[in-house]
């Protein structure tokens, strides 16, 4: 070989080499950058949530309650299994394939790869968006198929719906597939049941333990009813129904913790009894309004101490309004649990500072805690108003809805709650300037807006604001501030209630469908001034620490 020739193959080689190199530390720029932006993408993510220490006065329980209380959250923190399973599928799974440690945690708040505060979409690459069954269904069954099949137990909130090897669909109950965990919960509620001083929390506990392991939850609901005068209580099992998107029909798994703050209940008591007088006021006509609710309704504040599964899912719950069961609605009523502690910390780290960048300034004086602990309580008290069976035939509210049962009932409680303040406030059972609540109550929905619209409570919130845009209740000011029409809000409130209770007695799942595609949506200006709340660094939600250390048990 020559070594003219020599020379130029050196020459060739050393211009590979460098290409080689060149796009090598294009390669690495480029992942580099794409690192960047994921991290920075899951910081913003992550931003959304302020965290928030749940404690509680222990001084409070006896020596056995103490002694019970990390059994209870021992048995809660179970339900976070059951729940991943329900909401995603294979957990392990999903985070052994993420190495980013960000992205990681926010899969952790959000119990899978959606992001619940943004209508469910994936945050992580190569998987689509949330299935409307989440993992209910089998994620190719469609709605016709499903009404088509012949199903045991069809209706059931308490059972997963999956394909044999021949592609036809059965059902499998929840204690059957959840039966080694559900055992070992069942046995940690017997542990607790035996140093249960009170004997309807004792009586509950043993009903409890065995509805877990049968699925039959009634008994434990209507016991659970007739506790009256326990301080420690645990809500625990498959309850709301709101994961799932394609009928709302299947239950999820959930557990709270709570200790009852027994001088404020007290307080509370009261206001149950007015129930039966409250409904036949509403404004509908009175077909819709001839069910009486029941009066054994506990109205009762409680600080929580360990959320799990669906309640600790994105936006986290700040009142509890149980049993579900219509027919132990009608025979008991509802109990109303107030989750003091947590709604505090909302009030405190994000509705004040909403209130500072949206309310005109001459009304952020009625921007109160009491006025938000009462519109709070009396969304959940609401529930119990109106109507739980249509009056065409249809069945009950809940079915004849399905997949929009929950965003309307959510609306009706809202909206009534605030009938409810106004009524009571009116008789001087309610102190306080009612332009708190009004002033409070316009704050919130900006507040809830931001939860989005996978959430129930979300879409009922977009649903309230355009109405009441559309009906005058409020102005946006050329500031991007709001301020409240008190005469024209009252009006909205009442013609809210008439569209949303005449759609829930009819059973029209067509008129609902209509008004969540007309009203369910937000805004370009909405977005925008929603977008300042995030750019003034206001948090959308909470997430707790919490637990036994926590609470320094």
């Amino acid at each position: 070989m020559s070594k003219k020739h020599n020379k130029v193959m050196k020459n060739l080689f050393l211009i590979l080499v460098l290409s080689v190199f060149s796009f090598s530390c294009k390669d690495n720029k480029t992942s580099d950058k794409q690192d960047e932006s994921t991290q920075t993408a899951m910081q913003k993510n992550l931003s959304k949530y302020v965290s928030v220490k749940l404690t509680a006065d222990l001084s409070v329980l006896t020596e056995k309650e103490r002694e019970m209380l990390p059994i209870l959250i021992q048995a809660a923190d179970k339900m976070n299994d059951l729940f991943w399973y329900e909401s995603y599928g294979d957990k392990a799974e999903l985070l052994n394939s993420i190495t980013d440690e960000d992205s990681k945690k926010f899969i952790k708040i959000n119990y899978g790869p959606w992001d619940r505060l943004n209508g469910n979409v994936s945050f992580i690459d190569g998987i689509d968006d949330k299935p409307k069954g989440a993992n209910f269904y089998p994620q190719d069954m469609t709605k016709e198929e499903f009404e088509a099949a012949e199903i045991e137990d069809k209706s059931s909130i308490y059972n997963f719906v999956r394909r044999d090897e021949n592609g036809k669909l059965y059902s499998i109950p929840y204690h059957k597939q959840f039966e080694t965990e559900l055992a070992e919960v069942s046995k940690l509620l017997l542990e607790a049941s035996k140093l249960a001083e009170d004997e309807g929390l004792k009586t509950y506990l043993e009903l409890r333990a065995q509805a877990l392991l049968d699925d039959n939850y009634q008994p434990s609901d209507l016991a659970w009813m007739d506790m009256k005068t326990n301080t420690l209580d645990i809500v625990i099992g498959p309850i709301e129904t709101y994961e799932d998107q394609l009928f709302g029909n299947k239950a999820a798994h959930e557990g709270y913790v709570l200790i009852k703050d027994q001088e404020w209940s007290s307080k509370l008591a009261r206001f149950a009894s007015f129930l039966p007088e409250l409904q036949k006021g509403i404004p509908v006509e009175d077909a819709y309004k001839t069910e009486t609710p029941g009066t054994d309704s506990d109205l009762n504040a409680y600080d929580v101490v360990f959320y799990a599964g669906d309640c600790n899912s994105g936006s986290k719950t700040i009142a509890i309004n149980l049993p579900n069961d219509e027919e132990v609605q009608l025979q008991k009523g509802t109990r109303r649990l107030q989750l003091k502690n947590a709604m505090r910390a909302k009030f405190d780290k994000i509705l004040v500072p909403i209130s500072e960048v949206l309310i005109d300034e001459s009304q952020r004086k009625h921007i109160t805690f009491d006025a938000f602990f009462a519109n709070t309580m009396f969304h959940e008290v609401a529930h119990g108003l109106g109507i739980k069976n249509t009056i065409n035939g249809k069945g009950t509210v809940r079915t004849a809805l399905k997949e929009h049962a929950s965003a309307l009932e959510e609306g009706k409680a809202d909206v009534l709650g605030l009938y409810m303040v106004q009524q009571l406030h009116e008789k001087g059972e309610i102190e306080g300037d009612m332009k708190d609540y009004m002033t409070t109550f316009i704050t919130s929905i900006f507040r809830s807006v931001r939860f989005g619209a996978s959430s129930a409570h979300g879409k009922a919130n977009m649903i309230r604001f355009n109405f009441f845009k559309e009906a005058g209740a409020f102005t946006r000011n050329e500031d991007g501030t709001y301020t409240v029409n008190y005469d024209e809000m009252l009006v909205a409130m009442s013609d809210l209630s008439n569209v949303i209770l005449t759609l829930q007695g009819n059973g029209d799942y067509d008129g609902v469908a209509k008004l969540v595609a007309e009203k369910g949506i937000i805004s370009e200006e909405l977005q925008a001034d929603l977008d300042r709340l995030s750019m003034a660094n206001i948090p959308v939600d909470v997430v707790f620490e919490q637990g036994i250390e926590v609470l320094g048990l």
